[in-house]
């Protein structure tokens, strides 16, 4: 893929605001008409720099939940556990992201359940799962401050 303009990057910064902008909507925001501006869209979906389109969902609105940071220790701490433990983590999904991370733990993760005690459920089978979890230290999110934001591409790129 060729080097990213400004146009590129307003093209970016506006899918990542609202993945569903019309062909209009965008060529306004980048300033070109609909035809060029859709065919630069395609060329960065297609170079990968787009993965995928979602929604946001205000959890607030439907339902009582708990989210859950949790930093995770692994009991050994060579290649196949580093992979028993992450695809274990692929298939649970009260855990909505996790990070391999350097420094005190060897994980982060972010879980979503209806409460304290499916999330200590949650913990206890990844204990009985033995899929090498050695210690793990919790942090009950207790007002959502900042977040899921879009990314900083002005300041990642320099700009």
């Amino acid at each position: 893929m060729q080097p990213l303009d400004d146009r590129d990057l307003a093209i970016l910064k506006a899918v990542a605001a609202n993945g569903r902008i019309t062909k209009a909507e965008l060529a306004e925001q980048i300033g070109l008409s609909a035809s060029p501006g859709w065919t630069r869209l395609k060329r960065l979906e297609k170079a990968g720099l787009i993965e995928s389109y979602g929604a946001r969902i205000n959890l607030r609105k439907l339902t009582p939940h708990v989210t859950v940071f949790v930093a995770a220790e692994l009991a050994e701490h060579n290649a196949a556990s580093f992979q028993l433990f992450e695809s274990a983590v692929q298939g649970l999904d009260e855990i909505t992201a996790c990070w391999a991370v350097g420094g005190g733990y060897d994980y982060l993760l972010q879980v979503i359940t209806r409460d304290i005690e499916s999330y200590q459920a949650l913990i206890d089978h990844m204990l009985e799962a033995r899929i090498g979890l050695a210690r793990y230290f919790t942090y009950v999110v207790t007002k959502p401050v900042k977040g899921p934001a879009l990314p900083p591409l002005d300041l990642l790129l320099g700009r």
